[in-house]
């Protein structure tokens, strides 16, 4: 049975020792009343609730928040429900694959393609909810974490901030405290991680594992390098939507990166896609758990040095998210189009054809810019995932 592994760990290895971890953590249990409290009353939360709870009246909303009484909880009772909510209201059906390959008593750390802001890391909880396995603490971008409600919300969630901003120096230093509070979790603590791949979503369907994010994740694991990184129980995780989330925003983003040096975010442009991906229909979703990376490791181990054995790592890690991604007609569509082939015909009929081409020109005649241009971006957006696929 699933069983909530303490939230304190019985010992502190030495990696850890020389950091303090408290701005970084999740809220503990016993802070839980002081910050449900701040939430009950707070105006975005009743907004929240009034849409995963239609009907529910603003007294009763602030009585479910008292109710909650660790971040455990709040995970698998609020977030199950509003998660579940929104997967059965806005998508056609939620399948998963590969959690037998796991044990449910160890820990894991769960490198994963990136699609959505919330809703990778979201329904990978409520699926181990639902099979008992215990949920995870999340990596949450700092850019993401305001102060107030969106910070209360997010580490009683179980997110912990990972700060992406700071010079040379201090980025190295928070990249270090970054890796010892993984491996403290997952080892000393013997609790899953959820982090993406890489730094932001994907924003043209090419899943790939950034070195940078792997040379952070040795920072604590010694010289050994094969014991450092088997040490982590590194699981690839693969999330497949039929229908992106915010394609339109993102191919809008890299048209409009594509005329300058550096893309500028609007203010509030993170949270509209948070809540353009709640609320827009997914199609079909596929969450697709790899094989621990272990065996792989001995090979790795053999290059000629620690930058070479980085990179095959992170080839390694994509070959499975690559497999285990989920193809849909939409893709195979789009490769066709994209490449100007009938490959994948009989993998979708003229008239799933027709609807997705007059979709992308619904999309792209709204957003800004030349508009074969654009549709070049969506369609590679879809077709990328069978490019990676083939090889």
């Amino acid at each position: 049975m699933k069983k909530y592994r303490s939230e304190a760990a019985e010992r502190v290895s030495d990696f850890a020792k020389e950091f303090n971890f408290e701005l970084l953590r999740p809220y503990y249990d016993h802070e839980t009343e002081e910050v449900m409290k701040r939430i009950a009353v707070d105006p975005v939360y009743h907004k929240a609730m009034a849409y995963l709870w239609p009907g529910i009246s603003e007294e009763e909303a602030r009585e479910k928040a008292l109710g909650i009484t660790s971040p455990y909880e709040f995970q698998t009772g609020y977030m199950r429900h509003a998660i579940w909510t929104i997967v059965n209201s806005t998508s056609k059906g939620l399948t998963w694959s590969g959690l037998d390959q796991l044990d449910r008593n160890k820990a894991y750390l769960f490198i994963a393609n990136h699609r959505d802001i919330l809703l990778d890391s979201a329904i990978l909880q409520i699926i181990l909810d639902k099979e008992e396995f215990e949920t995870t603490e999340i990596t949450f971008g700092s850019n993401l974490m305001e102060q107030g409600f969106i910070t209360d919300f997010g580490k009683m969630n179980r997110m912990f901030m990972v700060k992406r901003e700071g010079t040379v120096k201090e980025l190295y230093d928070i990249s270090r405290q970054l890796s010892a509070y993984l491996r403290h979790t997952i080892m000393d603590k013997n609790v899953s991680v959820w982090i993406a791949q890489r730094n932001g979503r994907t924003k043209d369907g090419n899943d790939m594992t950034q070195t940078g994010l792997l040379k952070m994740l040795n920072l604590s694991g010694g010289k050994d390098f094969r014991q450092s990184f088997s040490e982590l129980n590194i699981v690839p995780l693969s999330i497949s939507f039929e229908y992106e989330p915010c394609d339109a925003l993102k191919v809008q983003e890299l048209y409009l990166s594509s005329l300058h040096s550096k893309y500028i975010k609007a203010p509030g442009e993170d949270l509209n896609s948070i809540l353009t991906g709640i609320q827009q229909p997914k199609g079909r979703i596929h969450l697709a758990f790899g094989k621990p990376v272990k065996e792989e490791l001995e090979e790795i181990d053999k290059a000629p040095n620690e930058n070479e054995k980085i990179r095959l790592l992170a080839l390694a890690i994509d070959k499975q998210i690559h497999h285990d991604y989920k193809l849909y007609a939409v893709n195979h569509i789009a490769y066709d189009a994209l490449h100007g082939t009938d490959v994948f015909e009989a993998m979708y009929t003229p008239e799933e054809k027709a609807q997705f081409m007059a979709y992308i020109d619904s999309h792209t005649s709204r957003l800004k810019g030349e508009p074969d241009a654009l549709k070049q971006l969506f369609l590679k957006l879809y077709a990328n995932p069978v490019i990676n696929k083939l090889g």
